[in-house]
């Protein structure tokens, strides 16, 4: 047999393998379905999961990944860019920045799918500018029950596509609004996605809804305020006008999201507060710079997904140009919180702080409706305008508190305990009995919603009182330092006055209900002996009737006060079972 030299076998091994990788790229067809539908049609969910798939297959720069289960059965998948295919993401976030993408939160919202998946592709093929710093990740189709859904009729706004996805997932959540109560296999598989990744930058993709302007593009940036210190001005002063800017060069008009419904813009509207049930809102309470781009609903869609996708390759750019600063702010944020005397909450508009935009909108007015004959608002596109307009993107808090050293949650609240888990809070447990002095709560007031809102029945405008108190805790509690990357999102969460508490979101409905009580005949004769222990007490007990003359009417009232004033009431009664240990 002749042999063949080796630097012949080296060559046609070269050629061969070159050859097979050429033969297997040309297997697949990378034009999406949006691009062959001339911009009029989403890909479905198979689609999306098969067309990720077949660019990991072939391009080293690409990985997907299955992670976590959703509502609707199927997994969340992650996609991964990486130039250099470092897919460790440990190791990546030494020298890069990493950017995650969330798409079809909402489904019929699907113009960040399609754009995310011409991303990938352009990245992967090396057809547009490379990012040096930044790997990018993206959560192809977030909301899976959702998108499985489709139909043609549901956004009844919106302009395309042909057929979309359903806005409630497999449960008909609002996913939207889950990131704090975490009802959702599809959020509780978000969280080990989003801490696995830990973004720089968050990015979730939706289509807006409520008034008519000129833009295809609006923009909801966390708002600065709450985001608070280097990290809110870099936000407001640095990335937000270097979107605008870098769509400029490309042509594209871009404006803060316009929070106006069945009004004119014109009369002036505020930045929208992303608190902590939003997806941006939930990564601001990890220091994660965020963005929603929110396309408007009455444009065509290639219109709007060719934007998206603008938007999102000029916030790479952004991002990669940053990196190290963004790299920065961050690390100084997580390091300086716990730092911090106090915690701010509860936002508002602040009116005394207002900016200047220069919108573009069109003239509306008020007709009579065709169809109830009674007023009803009409824009006309033939007068469309460029006005000064009153935007109000500056909010203050209005409630504040010191920051504890730590909590402690008793183990019986173990649904508490199982999503601060999922959140990797860093927690320790009690290794014998003991009884420690600490801060508690009691509600004092709280109100509910009279409607059901994504599965609960939500409180608000909580007061609370806070007394040091001697409490029992038991081997295998748990003691929970702030001192940690998660303090953030405990302060928010642990501290039943913020708006998206735990205790705001019914996790502790229990303690609202008295369980014992007593009989009136039986207690009138311990409540004269009582009173006459405690003349103090009964003293304050004729003032309360000498000034309240619905309490001094109601002789079952007077009876309850009097037993809650006594040893006879149970103490779990309105007491909230998180205990504050303080510096």
């Amino acid at each position: 047999m002749k042999k063949i030299p080796f630097l012949v076998c080296l060559l046609l091994a070269f050629v061969s393998c070159d050859f097979s990788n050429y033969i297997l790229k040309q297997d697949y067809d990378f034009t999406t379905v949006f691009e062959k539908s001339g911009g009029t049609e989403t890909a479905t969910y198979p689609e999306v999961i098969e067309y990720y798939a077949n660019l990991a297959a072939v391009y080293p720069t690409i990985s997907l990944q299955q992670i976590g289960e959703t509502d609707s059965g199927e997994p969340l998948h992650l996609a991964i860019y990486s130039r250099n295919k470092q897919f460790d993401l440990n190791e990546g976030r030494k020298e890069n920045s990493i950017l995650l993408i969330n798409n079809g939160i909402h489904p019929g919202e699907s113009d960040g799918i399609d754009a995310t998946m011409m991303l990938f592709r352009d990245l992967a093929q090396d057809s547009i500018p490379l990012p040096e710093n930044t790997i990018i990740a993206a959560i192809p189709v977030y909301n899976v029950g959702g998108a499985l859904n489709r139909n043609s009729f549901t956004r009844t706004n919106q302009n395309g596509p042909k057929e979309y996805g359903f806005r409630g997932n497999a449960r008909n959540f609002d996913l939207n609004r889950d990131f704090i109560k975490a009802d959702t296999k599809n959020t509780r598989s978000f969280y080990e996605i989003f801490h696995k990744v830990d973004p720089d930058v968050f990015i979730d993709t939706h289509v807006s809804n409520g008034a008519d302007y000129q833009y295809s593009l609006t923009h909801l940036f966390t708002q600065h305020n709450k985001l608070g210190g280097e990290s809110g001005n870099y936000v407001k002063i640095d990335m937000m006008p270097a979107l605008k800017k870098a769509l400029r060069k490309k042509k594209l008009d871009i404006t803060p999201y316009v929070n106006v419904f069945n009004d004119i813009p014109e009369k002036g509207f505020s930045q929208f507060l992303d608190n902590p049930r939003y997806s941006t809102g939930y990564a601001a309470l990890w220091n994660t710079f965020g963005m929603m781009v929110e396309t408007h609903m009455l444009k065509p869609y290639d219109q709007r997904v060719k934007g998206t996708y603008e938007v999102l390759r000029s916030m790479i750019d952004i991002t990669d140009e940053d990196t190290k600063l963004i790299k920065k702010l961050r690390k100084d944020a997580i390091a300086g919180f716990p730092k911090k005397t106090s915690y701010q909450f509860d936002y508002e508009v602040d009116s005394s702080k207002t900016s200047t935009l220069k919108f573009k909108g069109y003239e509306g007015e008020i007709v009579k409706s065709e169809v109830t004959g009674m007023d009803r608002l009409k824009y006309d596109r033939s007068k469309p305008f460029t006005k000064d307009v009153t935007y109000y993107d500056n909010f203050k808090p209005t409630r504040e508190i010191s920051l504890p050293q730590g909590y402690i949650v008793p183990q019986a609240w173990w649904p508490i305990v199982d999503l601060l888990k999922l959140n990797r809070v860093e927690m320790k447990r009690f290794d014998k009995d003991t009884t420690l002095q600490l801060q508690v709560y009691r509600i004092e007031d709280y109100e509910t919603t009279k409607e059901s809102y994504e599965g609960h029945y939500p409180h608000s405008n909580t007061k609370v009182s806070a007394n040091q108190e001697k409490v029992n805790i038991r081997k295998g509690d748990f003691f929970i330092p702030i001192n940690q990357r998660a303090g953030r999102y405990l302060m928010a969460t642990l501290e039943p006055e913020s708006p998206d508490s735990f205790f705001n979101w019914n996790f502790f409905d229990s303690i609202l209900q008295q369980k014992e009580g007593f009989s009136p005949y039986v207690f009138e004769d311990f409540a004269r002996e009582f009173l006459d222990d405690h003349p103090e007490v009964e003293d304050e007990f004729l003032e309360k009737k000498k000034k309240d003359r619905d309490f001094a009417a109601n002789w079952y009232a007077q009876l309850d006060w009097i037993h809650k004033k006594s040893e006879h009431y149970e103490k779990a009664h309105l007491r909230y079972p998180v205990f504050r240990v303080n510096r």
